[in-house]
């Protein structure tokens, strides 16, 4: 209560400032004006003795003017353009009401040219009084040259730019940035000025500009920029050794200041990829009030699609892991964040027919999203046996239960290491593909599909997390071939595509995630060390260690015998199945699945009798071939 009082009385003695300051402004203009229209000499005497009888009737009508051109109750703080206006309007309708009201019944003629001077007069008090805050701010600014200021550069001399620069110069918390220049691509203000602030040339004119202005910190303020070209500015600023911060969206920005807005950058921003968009309606629509079960539900993936499909409201979730940590973690995860979710937390191997069985008999899941997989690939080759065990029998368990138990759809969780693999691991995925292709043509029961997609970003062994990891130790960071390529999205983006996905599905279909282009391994060791503030090979040294068994150069995303088909969103494709003799894949399965429980030497040949397109790894090669 006391601080309310305090508010009003500060408040209300800033008004009475304002009254008495514009009344002496009226006393001052109106002898002022006669002075000057009377060239500076003798002023008749008729003309003092009317402006005397008629100044408390001006001084009443002029403050009701300016109280109802809201005058008093504006916040010159931050007084522009508007403002200005407010101040020639106000005083506009003042001189035209004592002009009318003089002249209309001959009270005080005055000449016609001391309104025009008066007006002028007013115009320069008034509004000099209301702006002169802004001012001598704006001065105090220039002339600051304090220790602890950050000398910053702006990206994006554009409206989120001027609010950044105006924000800064305006507030009495004290951001520590002092705003050097603006970059824009636009030439045509290039030499001009934003806010007393030069634009000093575009993204080519970077680095020239960190090395004149002494730039400390780099701020990109293009909020309506996509994501590649957001990628191609820090390029540009990666090579400075400037602190890169950004503002976000502008629909992330309705309340509160910019400055707490603006974000340090991070990974995903230079990585070059736009918003994924989705249709959330439809998604809904296949998840709602259904029971749903995800298997590998703790790992990266398989946590990230219950993420989103709690938020879909289902009859109720059912997440199936092996590994009770990570379910631990999902499952407390999300009773804390989804309160009525229908939620039961299962352990056991997709392995095990039987325990897998008694679930589905159980829970009789409607919609099943089969993510559980041995996935890394170097480990994968040592122990191929597994890579069978876990991935080729674990789907044909899940695949046979939902056909048993007439569950109405499967969604097979693949990768685009199942194309024309060099590695167990890819082309035992391409083998589950196989097997959900099988089952959708012989079953009357369940649609069966798969979908593939490229390495995401902060998953369980992604490169990402290791870079990082290696860099905070100083490194190296190991990098196993300089030309290497790889696709790489968000776990929610991809999972989000996962569901898009399931809505199309009608069986049988291979549905192909669009990544994006290629990244270059090495290009993201680099920009990764950059962005914690080290020179690559000087700061932290990159190491080429060669290709690890199975590993290729470059990934790929469809078979060319596949061919593509186009769905309503322009980022799921599906590719054409393969044509095969089912029968013979299902007895050649069959012997595979048997020869890995006797740990055969010879599992690889036998996996790419059944994969045509799979190579085996010799584990020949060299260092950077």
């Amino acid at each position: 209560m006391e601080k309310l009082k305090g508010i009003v009385k500060t408040k209300a003695n800033r008004i009475a400032l304002f009254v008495m300051y514009d009344i002496m402004a009226l006393v001052i203009s109106t002898f002022l004006s006669l002075w000057v229209r009377f060239d500076f000499g003798n002023i008749p005497e008729m003309y003092i003795d009317g402006s005397i009888a008629f100044i408390v009737l001006d001084v009443v009508i002029m403050l009701f003017i300016f109280m109802i051109g809201r005058l008093y109750i504006s916040s010159w703080r931050y007084a522009s353009v508007t403002e200005l206006i407010e101040v020639i309007s106000s005083v506009t309708i003042f001189e035209f009401v004592t002009f009318v009201y003089k002249n209309t019944f001959m009270l005080a003629v005055m000449p016609r040219s001391f309104y025009i001077i008066q007006f002028f007069l007013m115009v320069a008090l008034i509004g000099g009084s209301r702006f002169s805050y802004r001012v001598l701010r704006f001065l105090a600014i220039k002339l600051d040259k304090g220790e602890n200021k950050v000398n910053t550069m702006i990206i994006g001399a554009g409206e989120a730019g001027r609010l950044l620069v105006t924000e800064i110069h305006s507030n009495n918390s004290g951001f520590p940035n002092r705003i050097c220049c603006f970059i824009d691509d636009n030439k045509q203000i290039k030499g001009t000025y934003l806010k007393g602030v030069p634009i000093v040339g575009g993204r080519k004119d970077i680095v020239e500009a960190v090395d004149k202005f002494g730039i400390e910190e780099i701020i990109i303020a293009i909020p309506s920029a996509d994501k590649s070209e957001i990628a191609k500015i820090v390029d540009e600023c990666q090579k400075t050794k400037a602190n890169i911060k950004i503002l976000p969206a502008l629909s992330s920005m309705v309340n509160g200041n910019l400055m707490n807005k603006v974000k340090e950058l991070s990974y995903e921003d230079f990585l070059g990829r736009d918003q994924i968009v989705t249709n959330l309606d439809e998604i809904i629509n296949t998840i709602e009030d259904k029971v749903v079960m995800v298997t590998g539900g703790g790992g990266s993936i398989g946590s990230e699609l219950c993420r989103q499909i709690a938020k879909c409201s289902p009859k109720q979730l059912i997440i199936f892991d092996i590994y009770e940590n990570n379910a631990y973690d999902i499952q407390q995860e999300l009773l804390r964040d989804y309160r009525n979710l229908n939620l039961e937390v299962i352990i056991g191997s997709v392995r095990d027919y039987d325990r897998v069985d008694k679930v589905f008999e159980k829970y009789k899941p409607e919609l099943v999203f089969h993510a559980a997989a041995h996935k890394h690939v170097p480990l994968m080759e040592v122990s191929p046996n597994e890579a069978i065990k876990n991935n080729c029998l674990g789907t044909l368990n899940v695949v046979k239960l939902c056909d048993k138990h007439k569950t109405k759809k499967m969604v097979l969780i693949s990768t685009d290491k199942a194309v024309r693999p060099t590695n167990v691991m890819g082309a035992s995925k391409r083998i589950c593909e196989m097997i959900i292709q099988a089952y959708d043509k012989k079953s009357t029961n369940t649609d069966y599909v798969a979908v593939r997609f490229g390495n995401v970003l902060g998953s369980n062994g992604s490169v990402i997390p290791l870079f990082l990891k290696q860099i905070e130790n100083g490194g190296p960071v190991t990098v196993t071939h300089r030309k290497i390529t790889r696709f790489f999205m968000t776990i929610p983006e991809a999972v989000s595509l996962i569901l898009q996905a399931s809505t199309y599905a009608e069986g049988g279909e291979i549905f192909v995630l669009d990544m994006g282009k290629p990244v270059r391994i090495y290009d993201l060791a680099e920009k990764l060390i950059r962005y914690k503030g080290y020179e690559p090979d000087v700061d932290i040294k990159i190491e080429i260690t060669g290709l690890r068994p199975g590993e290729k150069l470059y990934e790929e995303t469809l078979m060319d015998e596949e061919g593509m088909k186009s769905t309503p969103n322009k980022l799921i494709h599906i590719g054409k199945p393969i044509r095969m003799n089912y029968e013979k894949f299902m007895n050649d399965l069959d012997d595979l699945i048997k020869a890995s429980y006797k740990n055969n030497d010879d599992i690889k040949d036998m996996v790419a009798k059944i994969v045509p397109t799979y190579t085996v790894d010799k584990g020949d090669r060299k260092v950077d071939e």
